[in-house]
């Protein structure tokens, strides 16, 4: 099954009060994001070359191969499944022999997110999933979630994300995990991303 509906922007900065009254610096869509993606079970391969542009076109995403960067920012994604690492393909959003990069996109394994853009915009998660082609929402990702027994938690630089994971926007060097386990245990978030020294 795959669900599709429009882009709802835009994306504004707000804080979140999480359980506890701890004030965790985040940002979120002023409307729901909703992402376009197929609700199967990992591994969750990167789309064909020939499919990444048009996924980008349903992210809300172009082709900026080769122009001018007025923004160009790194997240870290990290998704887990009842305790084992889900792989973030490289060349999501991004294919070297055709000259295409939407404004987000991988280039390997690591988990590193690219966010390149000749506009200084705010780009979510969620257009990132949809990019990949995997269904992402506040319950969650690709068939794992909701209905199963499990539960998706989300985290933003360690801290419990309250809403829905698609509308988290990517901002410089923050680190995002998606934790997925039995719905009857509290989850915790992985060890922080140590980011190579090279983007720093």
């Amino acid at each position: 099954m795959v669900r599709s509906r429009r882009w709802l922007f835009p994306v504004a900065a707000v804080t979140v009060v999480a359980a506890g009254g701890v004030a965790v610096g985040v940002a979120q869509a002023s409307n729901p994001i909703t992402v376009s993606g197929a609700e199967t079970a990992p591994p969750w391969p990167v789309p064909a070359v020939a499919d990444r542009p048009e996924r980008a076109r349903l992210a809300g995403l172009t082709n900026v191969w080769g122009e001018d960067l007025a923004m160009h920012v790194h997240a870290h994604l990290s998704i887990t499944v009842d305790g084992e690492a889900v792989t973030l393909p490289g060349d999501i959003g991004h294919d070297s022999g055709t000259k295409f990069a939407a404004p987000l996109h991988t280039h390997d394994t690591s988990g590193i997110v690219h966010v390149e853009s000749p506009r200084r915009e705010v780009f979510a998660l969620g257009q990132l999933f949809t990019e990949w082609d995997v269904h992402l929402d506040a319950t969650s990702v690709g068939d794992l979630g909701d209905g199963d027994g499990r539960r998706l938690t989300s985290f933003v630089d360690g801290s419990r994300w309250a809403g829905d994971p698609a509308d988290i926007r990517l901002r410089d060097f923050e680190d995002v995990a998606l934790v997925v386990g039995p719905a009857d245990e509290a989850a915790t978030a992985p060890p922080a991303f140590r980011w190579p020294d090279d983007y720093r």
